[in-house]
């Protein structure tokens, strides 16, 4: 895609709008895929983020009492242009402060590399996870809450040898996500000493599957781990294998995993598994509490306050709204030292920075930054037990 040309004179005017953010209403965006692929996951992810944005706006503890807003974009997960346009008029038109967001990885690079760099805006993903936006050059301005596609193919290897099997398929959606991930879990399957059989993409929105699973039929295995998307393809080439009895079993990473696939599917799903992001921690049990209006358990919706919460305490940590100033605050917030701070003490926090204190956000995900700003990573291990999507297990 041609990069989004971006001029002298937004950039300015981004910053001064900034400043004046900070002293009465400050905009976050909320920049998730509101439609495509992971529609169901993101309707528990963008509440998720807006608690955290109304919990510190009705503190009054933040920046002298400013206020917060939450601004929703639809990143549509899979159309670059798309997103790029959604960013670009958060930025310049909605002129927010800071961007939670996006989604998928392939949006998320774009809106990064086209717009939100140089507009020197900062991004924090809840749900980016390919490998490659590791080693990114971001200037500093990029950060996840979810853990990188390099660490969830090694626990998905593993989940797969503890339970016996050693030889799969694997199927993948044909992007930046999907590529990522089945790289790093073949990667680490054979390395283990498993057997992949074939490892072939698939395209989503498809009304037939029926020749990919033919070609995952004749390469044979002992299950089908799909890495795509529980609102399209992914599901597609479950239902073609069902249909065909092509397979029975399934290995279902983060972007399979939620409770729409189950709900389709029936109980023919009953028996898969796979894996998340997700803790058994204090934090997690107190966000389940504390979440209204939507399910705390939903992949990545954890992430997604962590991360509203981790830009709006890096700002108060650097008395300012300016995403140049605050960007350099975010691994100081959400690392040691400091009191550790769970969901619902986001209050607390504030306090503690505006009186030069140090805080370390735990969150409801256990967050701890590593390396260019990204998650160390927790993951639960789920089965589909009872045509329902059940936590095994923790990683």
């Amino acid at each position: 895609m041609n990069k989004l040309l971006v001029s002298t004179a937004v950039a300015l005017s981004l910053g001064s709008a900034a400043g004046i953010a900070s002293a009465e209403d400050i905009k976050i965006g909320v920049f998730l895929g509101l439609t495509g692929p992971l529609e169901s996951l993101v309707a528990n992810m963008a509440p998720g983020a807006e608690a955290a944005i109304a919990e510190v706006s009705a503190s009054g503890k933040l920046l002298d009492g400013s206020t917060v807003t939450a601004i929703r974009a639809d990143t549509t997960c899979v159309d670059a242009a798309a997103a790029t346009s959604a960013i670009e008029r958060l930025i310049t038109s909605d002129k927010v402060s800071g961007v939670v967001g996006g989604d998928c990885s392939g949006v998320t690079t774009a809106a990064l590399t086209n717009v939100a760099m140089p507009n020197g805006m900062v991004m924090i993903s809840p749900s980016a996870t390919s490998p490659a936006l590791s080693t990114l050059e971001d200037n500093g301005l990029f950060f996840r809450t979810a853990p990188s596609d390099a660490r969830q193919g090694v626990v998905m290897s593993d989940i797969l040898m503890d339970r016996g099997f050693k030889e799969v398929a694997l199927t993948y959606t044909n992007n930046d996500y999907g590529k990522g991930l089945a790289d790093a879990f073949q990667s680490a399957f054979e390395a283990a000493g498993g057997t992949v059989t074939i490892s072939s993409s698939h395209e989503d929105n498809k009304a037939d599957y029926s020749a990919e699973v033919g070609a995952l039929a004749s390469a044979g295995g002992e299950a089908l781990v799909v890495a795509g998307y529980l609102d399209s393809g992914g599901k597609g080439v479950i239902q073609g294998s069902l249909d065909t009895g092509a397979f029975e079993t399934f290995v279902l990473p983060d972007g399979m995993v939620g409770a729409s696939l189950p709900e389709a599917i029936g109980s023919e799903l009953n028996g898969s598994f796979g894996q998340a992001p997700g803790t058994d921690s204090e934090g997690a049990g107190l966000f389940a509490e504390m979440a209204t209006g939507f399910d705390p358990t939903s992949p990545f919706a954890a992430e997604s306050y962590d991360a509203a919460a981790l830009m709006l305490l890096a700002m108060q940590a650097a008395g300012s709204t300016d995403p140049q100033v605050y960007k350099n605050n975010v691994m100081d917030v959400a690392n040691a030292p400091g009191e550790q701070i769970l969901p619902g003490q986001l209050a607390k926090a504030l306090e503690i920075l505006a009186a030069g204190g140090d805080v370390d956000y735990v969150g409801a995900s256990n967050v701890e930054l590593i390396g260019g700003g990204e998650s160390a990573g927790n993951y639960r291990e789920i089965e589909i037990q009872g045509e329902e999507v059940t936590t095994v297990g923790f990683r």
